[in-house]
């Protein structure tokens, strides 16, 4: 009997992107349906939160900022995670001296900066970004707009919050440790989180297997979505 699989989405977006897959989907703290606590701004915190929610065995997909939570989450819980899939996920958002695939310090910080004059302006941005260089990239861009729409926009607090995880997060040690058989998959052409951060993930964790779509984004499952949900139940099926 198969597992149930569990999806944790990106920075600013809900758990309705992944209406295409048989899946449970859960909302980030402050995201969606999920009520916005202080409490809970650190990846430590909003971790907790989510495993509190997810089934007691399960596999976990993770998108981006969600990617990192699952990162997080199957390394320090390793009895919970069957199967692990990160999708557009790198372990250091940033770039430092040693970390080259990742946004300069100065582009994150006037990112921070727009956050708070307009973040109406600076999640809509996020969102063209994310499909820029993509195939398909407007149908994937009405489907990030549609979540949105209808299941409600994130808290501004839980912005400022995710932002300073992607900031301040360094899951090189963690990727190292863990122990579930574990599927990375890229955008060819993500503006976001380089395929390269994608490439370290698969050559560092142990035993991963990695794929690039060709001409996707940041988020292949909308705009390659017949290729990826039959890589994944691949993966899925003979993990």
């Amino acid at each position: 009997m198969s597992l149930p699989l569990v999806c944790l989405h990106g920075w600013g977006l809900n758990r309705r992107v992944f209406d295409s897959l048989d899946a449970m989907a859960i909302d980030l703290p402050g995201h969606g349906a999920s009520p916005w606590d202080p409490a809970r701004a650190s990846l430590a915190a909003q971790a907790e939160q989510l495993i509190e929610a997810m089934p007691p065995r399960c596999d976990l997909l993770g998108w981006s900022l969600g990617g990192q939570l699952a990162l997080h989450i199957a390394q320090r819980w390793p009895d919970r995670v069957s199967k692990l899939v990160l999708v557009a996920t790198t372990p250091r958002f940033v770039a430092d001296g040693a970390w080259t695939a990742g946004m300069s310090p100065e582009l994150m910080q006037r990112f921070a900066d727009q956050l708070a004059r307009d973040w109406h302006a600076t999640v809509d941005e996020f969102l063209q970004l994310q499909v820029r260089g993509s195939r398909d990239a407007t149908q994937a861009l009405i489907e990030l707009q549609r979540a949105l729409r209808e299941h409600g926009e994130a808290h501004p607090d839980a912005l400022a919050a995710g932002l300073e995880i992607l900031r301040t997060a360094d899951l090189r040690d963690a990727a190292r440790a863990i122990a579930a058989p574990t599927w990375v998959i890229a955008g060819q052409h993500d503006r976001i989180t380089p395929a390269a951060a994608s490439d370290w993930l698969a050559a560092n964790i142990p035993g991963a297997q990695g794929l690039t779509l060709p001409r996707a984004g940041h988020a292949p499952f909308l705009s390659h979505a017949p290729d990826f949900a039959a890589a994944l139940a691949a993966f899925l099926d003979a993990a």
